[in-house]
């Protein structure tokens, strides 16, 4: 009997190891993370370029217009104060899950829409799934990044959604100059990757055990960890700055490229913000062998140079200019942002990390709804070429506050070096 007891641990063993459901080894769930994070995002900036074209068929004024676009937001806000931290509690699986069907369901809605009251509903469904999967997602990018390369998974947290931004709003104006059926053929596309998203989720490793207290996390309230707080104070102009200057290009660009430029081009309006995003999301890997908080420096101090070529190029009515302007403010909107979330994300635990995000992406969607939604009811009685001019000076005086703010810093800390020698 003895001799037995060895076989008899071997097979329960293997009897619990076989009961245990599949799970998609770490790298398989890095990746399918990445990706779903980087969709949610392309999906964000998918009906910015088609903004146009239901204006055109629904005959609807710009103020509404850009409160159809911050309502997007302002819904993202509401569901990340009350579910931001839930992921931390219940696990990172059950919330992404959820806000993948809740996102299919959106660009259901999308296809749905014949009015722009539609739209407005669909752009909150969409901004409550994107503000449940905000905190989980990034979290559990990081987590489930190789151990030796947790910081690859924070640049990822910050990349992911400046290239989904770029991507989603090129293609999709793509769509727009050269599809019969461009709302068809974005979100009928948007709708089964989502599905499909939900459905290879299950199967996701979950790097959170469960823990009392997710009801009460529930109570809409932000939370910076303790040794993350004196560098997210300091970061807030950067956090405002980059993502109001998101909401200038996603809500306005398509307006001043019709009635500032002339131009009436889906691709046209889509690189507008592809432009801006995608020199974002590269800008990570220019910056990001500078030593904190140099790329910070160096990424508000982009975004200055940026709005003042954007400025001239509306007073001179030069396109080329508008695009250089952009491309430059793209570097700094994307290499700021990244250095600040790879900085902060090491400074909080695992059970810490969901509110962490969470926080940032309340300040984040802050930016950039309000002044976008204020920018809109300015339109009608100051025009649209004056409402984007105050909107992009506002911009550059906080942009040059947060560079000389990041500045000092810097000079702070060489004073605080020990002498040597």
């Amino acid at each position: 009997m003895p001799s037995s007891c060895p076989e008899l641990a071997s097979a329960t063993a293997e009897l619990a190891a076989r009961s245990r459901p599949w799970r998609l080894p770490q790298r398989a769930a890095f990746a399918l993370l990445a990706t779903v994070l980087f969709a949610f995002f392309f999906a964000a900036a998918a009906p910015s370029p088609l903004f146009v074209v239901f204006q055109h068929a629904w005959h609807f004024s710009s103020s509404l217009l850009t409160v159809a676009f911050a309502v997007y937001a302002i819904a993202l806000l509401v569901s990340l104060l009350v579910a931001g931290s839930l992921s931390d509690h219940i696990g990172r699986r059950p919330v992404v899950l959820a806000a993948l069907v809740l996102q299919a369901l959106a660009m259901g809605l999308f296809l749905l829409a014949n009015g722009i009251g539609g739209l407005i509903v669909a752009r909150v469904v969409q901004g409550i799934a994107t503000g449940v999967a905000s905190g989980a997602l990034s979290a559990a990018v990081v987590e489930a990044a190789p151990a030796s390369r947790k910081r690859l998974g924070a640049m990822i947290t910050s990349v992911s959604p400046l290239a989904g931004l770029a991507a989603g709003a090129l293609l999709t104006g793509v769509a727009v100059k050269f599809s019969v059926q461009p709302v068809m053929l974005v979100f009928g596309v948007l709708a089964a990757v989502f599905a499909l998203g939900a459905a290879v989720v299950l199967w996701m490793p979950e790097t959170v055990t469960p823990r009392a207290g997710a009801l009460a996390s529930l109570v809409p309230r932000v939370s910076i960890p303790a040794k993350a707080r004196a560098e997210f104070a300091r970061g807030l102009p950067v956090f405002v700055v980059v993502w109001a200057l998101g909401g200038l290009y996603l809500s306005l660009a398509p307006s001043l490229m019709l009635h500032v430029f002339g131009i009436d081009n889906g691709v046209v309006n889509g690189l507008t913000v592809a432009v801006l995003s995608g020199t974002g999301a590269i800008a990570p890997t220019l910056l990001g062998r500078l030593a904190a908080p140099r790329p910070a420096i160096a990424g508000m101090a982009s975004i200055a140079l940026g709005l003042l070529l954007l400025l001239a190029s509306l007073a001179t009515r030069s396109l080329a200019l508008f695009f250089v302007g952009t491309a430059v403010a793209g570097i700094g909107f994307g290499g700021a942002f990244s250095a600040l979330v790879q900085t902060l994300a090491p400074m909080a635990q695992s059970h810490e990390r969901g509110e962490l995000f969470a926080a940032i992406f309340v300040v984040s969607y802050l930016a950039f709804s309000l002044p976008a939604m204020l920018a809109g009811f300015l339109v009608a009685p100051l025009g649209l070429l004056n409402t984007t001019e105050g909107y992009a000076a506002v911009l550059l005086l906080i942009a040059a506050f947060g560079t000389w703010s990041q500045w000092a810093l810097l000079r702070r800390m060489r004073r605080e070096l020990p002498l040597r020698g």
